[in-house]
């Protein structure tokens, strides 16, 4: 009894085996030829049991051993279904406080090591921080510039439709300048920044992984956070209020337009309103929040860059997991300067 000589009639003979189930024990000593396929075919026959009573020979008592093992018992459907999500959820618990030690533990690595190196300045790796901030900087202009833009017009036209019903054409200012430089442009040009630097400093490092730098840094006593961590985290602290900056600007450009259009207010008028409709507070809390979502986002990149395994699918993942929590906790921390700071910036 092997795969080869059942395959043509495999469907067949297992539905004549489980309708041959209470008649009686099974004789299985005659069976001079059995791998492991026969016995699992009998096993499921039998309802992933042993029958009983069953004759076997000892060298094939082995094959069902194997399948009565305990870490292969089945438990009942009805069990199955109650802890099932119960072992999701526990699995995922057990997987948040896994990242959340091995992002507490780099993080404190990289303090220590900034420590280190800025008592030696000529040990900091200016190279590397001015290449992330070309990478993380300058060249993320564009797409912030279009994306807040347009951002920007929609807000204005969807606002200045609710605002002319009331004849509140003015206010215009007040909402737009509130609502981008407080929460929309630190918001937009970290998620921006999420998916397209965060992504890139993830496979960046997952590359070295899988062609073993990591290795080769490693036998040179060169720290992975002094070359790697750390550079990215400094540059990503100095460019997000930039790129926040650059946001806002055009943003509030894409807004002046679309007012402009729709409501008819001058260019003069909305530039000249905006710094009493807009209290200064605000701009530096929108900057505050890029400080902290720069420093977030190179962490949560470089952990998963390095948690990343010498092959291509866990590159993907890794690149994955890295983007979608990065966005997760801009939005989760954006709400906590939200609910800390709800009383800063909104009356002049």
């Amino acid at each position: 009894m092997n795969l080869r000589s059942l395959g043509p009639a495999l469907p067949r003979l297992e539905a004549r085996l489980r309708g041959a189930l209470g008649n009686g024990g099974w004789d299985l000593s005659e069976v001079a030829s059995m791998d492991h396929a026969g016995a699992l075919l009998l096993w499921r026959a039998w309802g992933r049991r042993m029958a009983e009573p069953v004759r076997l020979r000892p060298e094939h008592e082995l094959l069902f051993a194997h399948l009565r093992l305990p870490g292969d018992a089945q438990l009942p459907r009805r069990r199955r279904y109650l802890i099932g999500p119960v072992m999701v959820l526990g699995h995922a618990m057990l997987s948040t406080a896994d990242h959340l030690t091995g992002m507490v533990e780099l993080l404190g690595r990289v303090m220590l090591d900034a420590v280190m190196v800025f008592r030696e300045p000529s040990r900091i790796p200016w190279r590397e921080i001015s290449a992330n901030l070309y990478r993380t900087g300058a060249q993320a202009l564009g797409i912030t510039a279009v994306v807040g833009f347009l951002v920007g017009i929609v807000l204005s036209y969807l606002s200045a439709q609710q605002l002319r019903s009331f004849g509140a054409d003015i206010y215009i200012v007040n909402l737009l300048g509130i609502a981008i430089v407080r929460e929309l442009g630190p918001v937009l040009a970290a998620i921006l920044v999420a998916g397209r630097s965060g992504s890139a400093m993830t496979a960046q490092i997952g590359v070295m992984r899988v062609t073993e730098e990591l290795d080769a840094l490693a036998v040179m006593g060169i720290p992975h956070t002094v070359r790697l961590v750390l550079p990215k985290m400094l540059a990503l602290a100095i460019a997000m209020p930039l790129l926040i900056l650059w946001t806002n600007a055009i943003a509030l450009l894409g807004g002046m337009v679309s007012a402009q259009v729709q409501l008819g207010i001058d260019y003069r008028h909305f530039i000249s309103n905006l710094p009493d409709a807009v209290p200064i507070a605000n701009l530096w809390l929108g900057l505050a929040k890029g400080i902290v979502f720069g420093i977030l986002i190179a962490l949560l990149a470089c952990h998963f860059g390095l948690r990343i395994k010498p092959n291509t699918e866990s590159l993907g993942i890794g690149t994955t997991s890295s983007v979608v929590t990065a966005i997760t906790v801009v939005i989760l921390v954006d709400a906590v300067f939200a609910i800390m700071f709800s009383d800063v910036g909104i009356f002049a």
